[in-house]
């Protein structure tokens, strides 16, 4: 399978992830967002190794899935203490930090 299939496949998740991202307000779906633009990073990472044949790619892949699934667990972490202490996880009812 050509390259330039795995490329065109990333830039759709990213651009679903980057709609999601600009569009939505609610925190656990921004996450969802941040983790689908990710992995479309992931899959660019892994179609250019391919591509060259250089396992630099699959490291930085796996770099990646690391930083995710950290990200993941703090953000879900911020998300519960939220709801539980404001009743909402919407991102513009929030402004904690902003006071």
């Amino acid at each position: 399978m050509p390259v330039e299939y795995y490329l065109w496949l990333a830039s759709i998740l990213f651009g679903i992830g980057l709609l999601g991202v600009l569009t939505k307000r609610n925190a656990l779906i921004l996450m969802m967002s941040v983790e689908l633009m990710l992995n479309a990073a992931n899959l660019t990472f892994l179609a250019f190794a391919r591509r060259s044949g250089d396992v630099a790619g699959h490291a930085i892949a796996f770099f990646v899935i690391a930083v995710a699934a950290a990200e993941a667990a703090v953000g879900l972490a911020v998300v519960i203490a939220i709801y539980r202490s404001r009743g909402a996880i919407n991102v513009d009812e929030v402004r904690v930090l902003s006071e």
